[in-house]
């Protein structure tokens, strides 16, 4: 990362203890200044260097409310790091996104952890699309139990094209699934893990939805589709509500 005038930190950083690490640092370079607009999930962010300090770090605002603070570490770890939450983004807008939540987001939370931890039924569903369209198949589909265990993590070939804008949001691409099972491969599986739990997934009509039409591809039947669908109850974590 080079700011106008002044050299690449990391580089500095990295003669000084006699070696290149050839990485690298948070963006290309030239992108970032001393003071700079950017546009995150179309609203502009305004990023202002603090003066007293010769570390990578900005002050945000957006819409002239203050944000917080951020900074990108010289070390060519490649990862923005968000001091008020304690954590590291690798990119720019995700850090954004943070320091956007509302106070109320590390209370909430824990509340629901707690919520999850407390049904031993709960599972955490997740499906990805080959596209963004209403009728996509899946490329994934993984769950996790409430106590953090992965108990499925599929990707899968959907015997259709994998958009480029469904890529850039999963990062699953046409040639990692060239040689990958299909959903119909791993629906026994599917079966015993899903059958008979809560299924918790955001936008559960969504992935529900494309559960729906994966089945129906492969059974052919409604009713089946209906009765596999129907062990299963789901609950979408966004609105708090069950799905039929």
């Amino acid at each position: 990362m080079d700011y106008p005038g002044r050299q690449h930190l990391g580089a500095v950083l990295c003669r000084l203890h006699g070696r290149l690490c050839g990485q690298e640092c948070v963006g290309p370079t030239g992108e970032w200044g001393d003071a700079f607009s950017r546009r995150v999930d179309g609203l502009p962010v305004r990023f202002v260097r603090l003066s007293d300090t010769e570390r990578p770090t900005w002050v945000l605002y957006e819409h002239g409310r203050y944000l917080g603070t951020l900074h990108a570490r010289p070390d060519g770890d490649g990862l923005w790091h968000v001091q008020s939450a304690a954590e590291q983004c690798a990119s720019l807008d995700d850090a954004v996104r943070v320091l956007r939540r509302p106070t109320s987001w590390h209370r909430e939370r824990e509340r629901e952890a707690c919520w999850a931890l407390a049904d031993p039924a709960l599972l955490l569903v997740d499906v990805q699309t080959a596209g963004l369209g209403a009728q996509a198949w899946a490329v994934q589909i993984a769950a996790m139990d409430g106590t953090g265990r992965v108990v499925v993590n599929e990707v899968l070939n959907p015997n259709e094209p994998i958009t480029a804008a469904a890529s850039s949001l999963h990062g699953i691409t046409p040639a990692r699934v060239l040689h990958t099972a299909t959903f119909s491969d791993v629906l026994p599986d599917l079966k015993g893990v899903l059958q008979g739990r809560r299924c918790v997934a955001y936008k559960a009509c969504f992935d529900r939805g494309v559960l729906a039409r994966e089945l129906l591809r492969h059974h052919r039947c409604p009713s089946t589709v209906r009765a596999w669908l129907g062990a299963c109850r789901w609950e979408d974590a966004m609105r708090g509500r069950f799905v039929s």
